[in-house]
């Protein structure tokens, strides 16, 4: 039988060179861990028995801390869904929203110290440490009107929108992005249901283009920008390729997540219990 690589996503702080790397597989086992993006160290964070929804999570600008959305459906003893934030790389809740479903859910950082929240939890499913973070009403300005939460951060974090090629197929979003003058990615987005690689009811495709050059990055399940670099995932590991003003050098393997299994670790600060019913 064929082993399927897990499946990996990163977050970059828009003001640090650090960022999160998300590693799921089995499908229901989750790993976070720490990037550090000057020497491309790693370290890990924490397991989750569940699931963590990547595109509803966001890094605050310094890389301090992480807000996700996640479930583990045991709905008859606890919330079963929640939105938290945690000191990233560690999923232990600083700050805990109990959801109870799944509309919605996670959220986006506007500065260090503050977040705004997609959707609204559940009642009284609410508990908060010390930590310096608040809750903001309004959504951040910079994200604007348009687009879902994901396509939102995109535009933030320095992604144009622009127009699909036909022989890419009928991906519902396409995005642009400059590495250096004269190169720039295209990341193709699909969601809603289409039969993605391995299942995926989500997933992305790139290409990068320069001067003459056209590298195919149908692999690539995940890419952004550092510096004059592309980073990205693929085959359950960790790339970067350095792009020089009129090639792109070979791409060189940061890390291998492949071989990883779950163990149980405690973060190295003290959190909120999770919701559970009855509470």
């Amino acid at each position: 039988m064929k082993r399927v690589p897990p499946r990996l996503y990163a977050i970059l702080a828009r003001e640090a060179d650090y960022g999160v790397v998300f590693r799921r597989g089995p499908s229901r086992q989750v790993a976070v861990i720490g990037w550090n993006t000057n020497d491309d160290s790693f370290e890990l964070g924490q397991w989750l028995k569940g699931r963590i929804y990547e595109r509803r999570s966001d890094l605050s600008p310094d890389g301090r801390h992480l807000i996700y959305f996640a479930i583990d459906g045991m709905w008859h003893k606890r919330d079963g869904s929640w939105t938290a934030v945690s000191r990233a790389p560690y999923l232990t809740a600083l700050i805990y929203y109990g959801w109870g479903n799944c509309w919605g859910g996670g959220g986006v950082f506007d500065r260090n110290t503050s977040f705004w929240l997609d959707g609204h939890p559940l009642d009284g499913a609410q508990k908060f440490t010390d930590c310096g973070l608040h809750r903001q009403d309004d959504l951040p300005c910079d994200l604007g009107d348009e687009y879902c939460l994901d396509w939102k951060k995109l535009i933030r974090d320095g992604w144009s929108p622009a127009e699909y090629r036909k022989e890419i197929g009928r991906p519902h979003r396409v995005f642009t992005k400059q590495v250096r003058l004269g190169w720039h990615i295209e990341k193709y987005c699909f969601s809603e249901g289409e039969d993605g690689p391995n299942n995926a009811v989500y997933w992305e495709r790139h290409r990068l283009i320069g001067p003459g050059v056209e590298i195919d990055g149908a692999d690539w399940e995940w890419a952004d920008v550092d510096g004059r670099d592309v980073v990205y995932a693929a085959r359950g590991a960790l790339w970067r390729m350095c792009v020089g003003e009129y090639s792109a050098d070979t791409p060189r393997l940061l890390k291998d997540f492949t071989d990883m299994q779950f163990e149980a670790r405690t973060a190295p600060y003290q959190g909120v219990p999770a919701g559970k019913r009855g509470q």
